[in-house]
């Protein structure tokens, strides 16, 4: 554990060494008096949130420096990434230790996602339209069905409010990195907002493989990125309480990976969705919803092993009641989703349809808070599922609280699963699991502490075996299958307070993801992870310091192959030289740390990032 102190003790040595200022520039902490969406299908204030969240406001966004949503994410607690190479490859995220596709990602409450490999193509969602993330850990199925196992992960798109103002960055970075946003938000009537936003992003990049890859995947070439994407919203207040909306989200990354050496491998990821709304509060106690969205993930892949397109398309009806009753709400939701696969492998064209039905009851008395949820999701394909989430919250006093749970959760079976030729079975179940997780949290002033203990129980999980139905018995290369058993446990502890204008913020992960079938740890799972943060306001200026650390890993899932441990210093400095106009500098992996995501696959060394920041308040 001694590598991880020694980051961790250069990060105060260097925030020690900046004096305090009497002139003191507002921090922003994710505090109790923010909202949350995600946790309830409804805002909420934080402090009566039940479940473990995480908040990334703008202004942490703006100053990260982070190259891609997957870096940026790298830096909360609970979340650990693995990913093919630099930037604009292919990535996985892992909530509480569950595998990428063991959770929901949702784009302004429209749900993205590929049917065939599962979970979010990271690669795809642009980091330069997004205005804030919400990170809710545990099972949600009972609110948002399917694949909600591990969280979800909501990103919501730049939007803004009042007279209508432009807004534009850019900036300049290591590996030829060249970025540029540019937008306008606002209100162009009284009774109507237009939100408009276009981004340009590319790196020259580095060479994704190492020479331990071998001979069919290194190829000593740079592997960049060039990534364009559009975000429009337009809400129009009919009257009173009432309004109708639509936005849509475009974005085309065009990256190069490596598959051998001789030829320029691609990767192209389309993004899209197109949603239209209308809310209305129909008296003072029922309040209700409706939107209609269209997403697509589109793959294309030209490698030396071939060409192939991947595409899933999803159509989604949502209609949602909120119905206060006192402080309390009832909550009934009706939701229809049609899932279309076509791709250049035949056999896993197709679609299915599930049709879900859900309630919740949110209550509110005294120092009393809880919550109970359910939900049946009926698909066409692998049949009825149900769900449901009890919770519990005490205030011993105004600033400390105790929360507990219970959910169950599941994960449908993609088309990959079901139907590739020599590996899908089509009899294939659900995975299915149990979670219970107790929390303490205290919030008083500036200082926000929490710990979170949880233990989440997993059975009929699907893995590559060799222990194959009888129709997949013959086959050389094993077969998807409902085999495993998993236990994702662990402490999560967070926390951040402020001493004039010192700011600091931590965290800590203790973990066991363990495969209950094998007795061996899930790849690429850390026992433990960490960060730590420090940042000074200096006048009109911030100078700041981060550590991100990981603990060893394994690249397999039979544990033959060891990732190592890393530890990652990042430092940071911004400086408002007029209203509303911002200067970044940022120097990432500032001590060139030579580490590992995936086994043989490169990570960036020594970088840095300037740029500017105009019209983000």
């Amino acid at each position: 554990m001694t590598s991880v102190f020694k980051p961790l003790a250069l990060s105060l040595a260097l925030a020690a060494a900046f004096p305090s200022s009497g002139a003191f520039a507002q921090t922003t902490i994710a505090s109790a008096s923010s909202v949350v969406i995600t946790a309830g299908r409804q805002a909420q204030a934080a402090k009566d949130v039940l479940a473990d969240n995480v908040v990334i406001t703008a202004e942490e966004i703006a100053k990260s420096g982070a190259a891609s949503v997957v870096d940026l994410l790298q830096q909360q607690r609970g979340i650990e990434i693995a990913r093919n190479g630099g930037p604009g490859t292919t990535a996985s995220v892992f909530i509480r230790g569950g595998n990428n596709a063991q959770s929901v990602v949702l784009i302004d409450g429209v749900r993205i996602g590929s049917s065939t490999t599962g979970g979010a193509t990271w690669s795809a969602i642009p980091l330069s339209q997004i205005d804030r993330i919400e990170v809710v850990y545990g099972p949600l199925s009972s609110l948002y069905g399917a694949d909600a196992m591990g969280g979800i992960i909501q990103i919501f798109t730049k939007k803004g409010s009042g007279v209508i103002s432009p807004t534009i960055s850019a900036g300049l970075g290591s590996y030829g990195t060249r970025k540029l946003q540019a937008g306008f938000f606002g209100n162009v009537a009284s009774n109507l907002s237009l939100n408009m936003s276009a981004g340009h992003e590319e790196s020259d990049g580095f060479s994704a493989s190492k020479p331990g890859a071998g001979t069919f995947t290194y190829n000593p070439d740079k592997d960049g990125y060039k990534m364009d994407s559009f975000n429009g919203r337009l809400i129009w207040e009919i009257s009173k309480g009432y309004e109708l909306g639509a936005s849509v989200l475009h974005s085309r990354n065009n990256a190069q990976f490596d598959a051998g050496a001789g030829y320029d491998d691609r990767s192209i990821a389309t993004l899209e969705t197109i949603a239209v709304f209308g809310r209305g509060k129909f008296t003072d106690y029922w309040s209700a919803s409706l939107q209609y969205a269209k997403t697509a993930d589109k793959g294309y892949t030209d490698a030396s092993y071939g060409k192939s397109q991947i595409d899933t398309r999803q159509d989604s009806l949502s209609f949602q009641n909120d119905i206060r009753i006192g402080k309390d709400v009832l909550q009934l939701i009706a939701e229809t989703r049609d899932e279309n696969v076509d791709t250049t492998t035949l056999a896993l064209n197709g679609k299915r349809t599930t049709n879900s039905f859900a309630a919740s009851y949110v209550f509110k008395q005294d120092a009393h808070l809880a919550s109970a949820s359910i939900r049946n999701d009926r698909s066409s394909q692998y049949g009825s599922n149900t769900t449901g989430s009890l919770a519990y919250g005490y205030r011993f006093t105004d600033a400390l609280r105790v929360n507990a749970s219970y959910g169950t959760s599941f994960r449908a079976p993609t088309f990959n699963e079901l139907y590739y030729p020599g590996y899908g079975v089509a009899s294939n179940k659900p995975e299915k699991a149990k979670n219970a997780e107790i929390g303490v949290y205290f919030e008083q002033g500036d200082t926000q502490l929490s710990a979170v203990y949880y233990q989440n129980k997993a059975t009929d999980l699907l893995v590559s075996t060799s222990v194959c139905p009888v129709e997949k018995a013959t086959h050389q290369f094993g077969c998807a299958y409902n085999v495993n058993k998993a236990t994702l446990s662990g402490l999560s502890v967070g926390g951040s307070t402020r001493f004039a204008d010192l700011t600091l913020r931590g965290s800590i992960d203790i973990q066991d993801p363990k495969d209950d079938t094998t007795g061996k740890r899930l790849a690429r799972r850390a026992k433990q992870h960490a960060t730590l943060a420090a940042e000074y306001a200096i006048a009109n200026a911030r100078v700041g310091v981060e550590t991100i650390y990981s603990g060893d890993r394994f690249d397999d899932a039979s544990n033959t192959k060891p990732l190592g441990s890393y530890n990652l210093l990042n430092l940071y400095a911004t400086y408002e030289v007029a209203k509303n106009t911002t200067v970044l500098a940022r120097w990432n992996n500032a001590l060139n740390k030579d580490y590992e995501l995936a086994k043989n696959y490169a990570t960036a060394g020594s970088n840095v990032f300037v740029g500017i920041n105009y019209g983000f308040k």
